[in-house]
């Protein structure tokens, strides 16, 4: 989280973050380490919180086309700050400024963060 929070702090307005890794790598963890008390998306498929910060889930989406149907270019093309989990899912739908962020689970309470 702390990690997270000082990662943000760099980022530009309308930057986008990709974020990947298995299920409980710590996705939606990194997502509070920025914005606080986020909440997984899962079911709502997008959070939004103050500043402006969009958290996107993509978990239970299949294709970009259904990424495309939730309205994501709004929120791709945004002055706010977006956090997408699952974002392998829409490699073709991602600005070419992105941030890639791969979480890997070293331990019970350790990652491996990667960022590109």
């Amino acid at each position: 989280m702390a990690f997270a929070k000082q990662f943000a702090a760099s980022l530009p307005k309308g930057s986008v973050i990709a974020l990947s890794g298995d299920l409980g790598a710590g996705k939606t963890t990194f997502v509070k380490g920025i914005c606080g008390a986020a909440t997984s998306p899962t079911f709502t498929l997008i959070h939004e919180y103050p500043g402006p910060v969009y958290h996107i889930d993509l978990y239970r989406l299949d294709t970009p086309d259904q990424a495309l149907a939730i309205g994501i270019e709004d929120y791709l093309n945004s002055d706010g700050l977006t956090l997408i989990e699952w974002a392998e899912r829409i490699p073709g739908l991602l600005p070419s400024h992105s941030k890639h962020v791969q979480l890997k689970v070293t331990g019970e309470t350790t990652r491996e963060i990667t960022v590109t």
